[in-house]
């Protein structure tokens, strides 16, 4: 006769971005809200024991990004061998979009990013625990048109402290603890290189105010003098966004905080820029990607060149930090283009605001992508390659494959460099491999380096397959 017992759940982080999981404190809250035994671990802070494997009913990875979903494969197989009959689940961004790898790996439910509520319905749908088989994964690619969910406010009291992730580091050499949060979920744009669209469709979800201002109150308590927004665009709702910075700002006097909003909405919603910068905003951050309108164009970005600089200049009037980040290396890249984007940068007095890595990044073409709508990328990429979870693809201009590699090797062996002197080392490579007569750069002014986070990725440019040995 079959036993039933009461399923026990475990959540697995494998990466987000040096941050304190939203992804695990948030379905935590939901479980524990429904009476379930739930345990959270984040591996990138805290080993993985087989104990607390074989504990577990439903074991669920959370896979926000393309680097935790490869992070995640061999602890797939480890939790499959320490406890084989233990249900295995998958939610976040990138679950959906792999559905297919997931499902070879052995995970019976794929959810998406919004996966809450199902948590909770599989953790209470109990299932026998001996000779009985899983039941056949599930999925749902598009989330726009699906209930909307009923959000709580997440549970972090198990998570790892924040002081034990990644921090900002101030110009005058302090460091800020910082906690993470989201005011939305989801994103109104259709960039073809953004894993949230295929996913949401160009729709985004506003949380209500209460749930974030509480959830800031939880990280403040907890020690956080800084506060980063995790939304893929702050001022997707710009009403909500006003009235959250006005109540952070009256709520938690001297907490700062950064934002990420693209180059059209700062444009577009500049007289707001004064309104962040008096509520403690410190910097943006604007997924810029390329400084080549042709190659804006593709990406479908909805800015130009011309619209990036403008926004340098509106963000340096308003006395806010832009933080911009890049895909430099794309099929539509040349060498003579890579040394634009730092001529680019450096005549903007970027140098300290871009992190190294931002200069090494690689197009990913990645499960689902809607870079598969262009011809010249259907054309390029080789078949899908299930070890990097990626359509892999060599440029037409072997020199410019070469000068990528080169460039990450820089940036590997700049760490304890200034980001100047790294961006000094990377200009001459550049300058090298278009064969170009040795230039100089501009005089740099001295001054203090504007404050950033101390880890430097991002979710629009994630390391490539070659990449992650640097995190």
């Amino acid at each position: 006769m079959e036993q039933w017992e009461t399923v026990r759940v475990l959540l697995i982080s494998t990466y987000d971005l040096g941050r304190q999981p939203f992804g695990l404190a948030s379905p935590a809250a939901w479980l524990r809200n429904a009476g379930v035994d739930v345990d959270c671990v984040d591996t990138s802070r805290d080993a993985l024991t087989d104990e607390r494997i074989a504990e577990a009913g439903l074991i669920a990875f959370y896979l926000p990004m393309h680097t935790a979903t490869r992070l995640a494969l061999p602890l797939i197989s480890r939790v499959r061998h320490v406890n084989p009959s233990g249900r295995l689940a998958a939610y976040g961004l990138y679950a959906p979009l792999n559905i297919e790898w997931l499902r070879e790996q052995g995970i019976h439910h794929v959810l998406g990013p919004e996966a809450e509520a199902e948590l909770v319905t599989l953790a209470n749908s109990q299932l026998p625990t001996s000779n009985s088989q899983p039941p056949r994964p599930d999925s749902r690619l598009a989330i726009g048109g699906r209930q909307r969910l009923h959000f709580i406010q997440p549970d972090r009291t198990a998570l790892p402290a924040l002081t034990r992730y990644a921090s900002l580091q101030m110009p005058d050499g302090t460091r800020r603890v910082v906690g993470s949060t989201d005011a939305t979920r989801g994103c109104k744009h259709l960039c073809r290189h953004c894993p949230i669209v295929p996913v949401y469709g160009g729709t985004f979800r506003a949380i209500p105010l209460d749930l974030v201002i509480n959830d800031v109150r939880a990280h403040v308590t907890a020690g956080a003098q800084h506060i980063s927004f995790g939304d893929p665009d702050f001022f997707n709702g710009p009403t909500h966004a006003r009235r959250l910075v006005e109540r952070l700002a009256q709520q938690f006097p001297g907490i700062t905080y950064d934002v990420t909003i693209k180059i059209e909405h700062l444009l577009r919603h500049a007289d707001m820029l004064a309104l962040l910068r008096d509520t403690g905003c410190l910097m943006i951050t604007s997924a810029v990607e390329s400084v080549d309108d042709e190659v804006l164009l593709k990406l479908r970005k909805g800015h130009t060149r011309a619209d990036f600089i403008e926004a340098v200049d509106a963000c340096r009037h308003a006395g806010v930090t832009l933080t911009p980040t890049f895909v430099p290396f794309t099929p539509w890249t040349t060498v003579d283009s890579y040394v634009d984007l730092l001529e680019q940068i450096d005549r903007l007095h970027l140098t300290e605001c871009v992190a190294p890595i931002q200069l090494a990044i690689r197009l990913l073409v990645t499960a689902e992508s809607k870079l598969m709508e262009l011809p010249d990328i259907r054309d390029l990429v080789e078949p899908f390659d299930a070890q990097s979870l990626t359509f892999p693809w060599r440029h037409r201009d072997p020199r410019v494959d070469q000068l990528q590699r080169a460039v990450m090797q820089l940036v590997a062996n700049s760490s304890r460099a200034t980001r100047s002197e790294a961006f000094d080392r990377i200009w001459a490579a550049a300058i090298d491999a278009a064969a170009l007569p040795a230039r100089t750069l501009r005089p740099r002014e001295k001054g203090q380096t504007p404050p950033y986070m101390t880890e430097g990725w991002y979710c629009c440019a994630e390391p490539g397959p070659e990449q992650l040995d640097l995190m």
